[in-house]
Formats: C-alpha cells, sequence, structure tokens
C-alpha cells in the first residue's frame, strides 16, 4: 500500500519532519507488513532497502565469525534501519531483521540517498537519529559487562515496550535469549524472578508489562540514558 497522498503516521522520525521535507519523502514511502525474519541488512553486503518502523521491532545483530550471535540494538517506531547508509557507506558486518512483526514505511536505498543529498534538514534529523543509536548500542555493551542477568532483562523488557503500543510484549524465549546472549534456561530463571514478583506476566510467545516503574527500578542504571539523549535530539 503506497503512502503517496497522505502523511505517514506512526513512526516518530518521519513525524518529525517538517511538512515541507516529508512531503518531498511521503510518495516514496511504502506501508508494508513486516513479518518474522525479514531481513532488511545482511553481513558486508550491499543494503537495498531501509525501513522506518511503525509497529514491530528490529534487530541489529552482531555475528561472530564462529556463529555466534548477540543483538546489539534494536529499531522501533522511534526510527529507521540503515545506519550505514545514512552515514555514507553502503554496507555493514551487522545483520537487521524482524524480530517482532508489524509493519513499516520501507523506502529503497537509492532513493534515500537522493533526498538524502536534496535535503540538509532531513539529513541533520536521520544523522541525529544514527547519534542515539550509537549510544543505545555503546550502553547496551556497558550492560552486558556489567549488569546483571536481570538487570539486563529488565532493560530490554523496557526497551520492547517503549516501542510497543500497549503492554503485552510478542518476545520468545529465543528473542530474548538472543538479546541477553545466554542460553534459555537461563532466560527462563530471569523471567521467572520477575514474574514471581509481580512485574510481568508470561504466556506463550509473550510478556505482559504489569509494573513498568517496578522494571525500571530493576533495571537500575542500565536503562535511561539512550532514552534521554533521543529526547533531547530528537524532542
Amino acid at each position: 500500500m503506497s503512502a503517496a497522498g497522505r502523511p505517514p503516521k506512526g513512526n516518530r522520525l518521519l513525524q518529525a519532519l517538517p511538512k515541507g521535507q516529508l512531503d518531498l519523502l511521503a510518495p516514496h514511502l511504502v506501508l508494508a507488513p513486516l513479518h518474522l525474519r525479514d531481513t532488511f541488512e545482511r553481513p558486508n553486503r550491499p543494503i537495498e532497502e531501509v525501513c522506518f518502523p511503525v509497529t514491530g521491532i528490529v534487530s541489529v545483530v552482531a555475528e561472530h565469525p564462529k556463529g555466534r550471535r548477540i543483538e546489539i540494538g534494536l529499531v522501533g517506531c522511534e526510527g529507521v534501519t540503515g545506519s550505514a547508509v545514512i552515514l555514507g557507506s553502503d554496507s555493514t558486518p551487522h545483520a537487521t531483521y524482524i524480530q517482532v512483526a508489524g509493519e513499516g514505511y520501507r523506502l529503497p536505498v537509492a532513493k534515500l540517498r537522493e533526498l538524502l543529498a536534496k535535503s540538509p534538514a532531513f539529513q541533520g534529523l536521520l544523522l541525529k537519529y544514527v547519534q542515539t543509536f550509537m549510544v543505545q548500542t555503546a550502553h547496551t555493551a556497558i550492560a552486558s559487562a556489567r549488569a546483571t542477568l536481570t538487570e539486563r532483562l529488565a532493560r530490554w523488557l523496557l526497551m520492547a515496550h517503549d516501542r510497543t503500543s500497549g503492554n503485552v510484549l510478542s518476545l520468545t524465549h529465543e528473542f530474548l535469549s538472543l538479546m541477553l546472549a545466554v542460553r534459555r534456561p537461563g532466560v527462563t530463571e530471569a523471567l521467572q524472578s520477575l514474574e514471581d514478583a509481580g512485574l510481568i506476566q508470561c504466556a506463550r510467545g509473550q510478556i505482559i508489562v504489569l509494573d513498568r516503574k517496578a522494571i525500571e527500578k530493576r533495571a537500575g542504571p542500565y536503562y535511561g540514558v539512550p532514552e534521554a539523549e533521543y529526547r533531547r535530539l530528537m524532542g
């Protein structure tokens, strides 16, 4: 379904554009379903398309040469995939694919480059977003190195909640295992501790957030800095 003739809704980055800039971009955006495992970036291969998610969650995943994978960042309704393209490159060593299904606006990279060249305001906005994403990946590294498993799980639940409408998170144990770089039994144990405390409720393929404030306390200092940077730069 083409977005031509009507303003894009649901993606905060697009909504932050001045109307004149949005008018240039809107005719080229295509609103489409985002299916589980849809891929936007493959390691060291040309990026052909970017996505401005409306619902759903995109994972940016680093892959170890021996095959181990770990998620280093999330993109949802606050942002866009393709940071490498925005910075002037055409590929990345990371993989980027859908971890929570939804829908989003797709845009060919060739058209993105054309619009970036035409509009310094659009380019400036996307560069600010890339800075917030870089802060997110840096704090993911901090959390992975210093936080307990429960603190890391609480942080990721909050990040997913930030990118989801409502309190029901469609997160599988496989997804959480990738996010936290631990085996499934560790994920189950950490989830159980939060559920026993009344912070969440677990169902098959779903986690229901019951007490966000308490989850924020469990995450401690490992949640909040990237989110504050986003508010500072993006409003």
